[in-house]
């Protein structure tokens, strides 16, 4: 079982940062391997709409998506975790979706499985936000399980934290970093 974790979180070490290493860790317990993509680590650009994709399914920029694409091919279970910025998922999240255009590409033109084959894979979403109405995440979850839908990844569930913004602020949700560790568990026994 291979469990990849993706945090589009500018901020290291922050909220979304501290509940995905937990998630993981959860993961990793119960014997699954696992991997963190960084995307602010990454050097890509952003999609350019040239439809160069479209003939074979790949992106024709090699950049850093390259290894993206490996990693979420080889994944059983996918996790990604982003804070709410402007009611959706940073910059770096929705950069990386934007490119999985290639993906949706072999799926719904060249009619073949976006991940290269068929197998049962499961999507786990993790955010924060700072504010505290009741739709700060709709933005946010629509992209994610849109992504899951042309990934043909199951959406498994979601840890979603309001009145987190702050780094360290995770501190007052005392079970949270509790309930992703449990979420990982539970993502690696489905």
């Amino acid at each position: 079982m291979k469990v990849l974790g993706i945090a589009g979180s500018p901020r290291r070490g922050g909220n979304t940062d501290r509940l995905l290493a937990e998630l993981i860790r959860g993961a990793a317990s119960r014997g699954a391997e696992t991997k963190t993509i960084i995307l602010n680590d990454l050097n890509f650009i952003s999609c350019q709409h040239c439809d160069a994709c479209l003939k074979k399914g790949n992106c024709k920029y090699q950049d850093d998506m390259q290894m993206v694409y490996r990693e979420l091919e080889q994944a059983d279970r996918i996790v990604l975790a982003s804070p709410i910025h402007f009611m959706g998922v940073t910059a770096q999240m929705k950069a990386m979706i934007d490119r999985c255009q290639a993906l949706w590409a072999r799926k719904y033109v060249l009619n073949v499985p976006p991940l290269g084959n068929r197998r049962e894979r499961k999507g786990f979403f993790i955010s924060v936000a700072g504010r505290t109405v009741a739709n700060v995440f709709d933005g946010a979850l629509l992209t994610i399980k849109s992504l899951f839908t042309v990934l043909d990844v199951t959406y498994a569930g979601e840890l979603l934290l309001r009145n987190v913004d702050e780094k360290g602020a995770i501190a007052r949700h005392p079970d949270a970093l509790k309930q992703a560790f449990l979420a990982g568990q539970k993502l690696v026994a489905e």
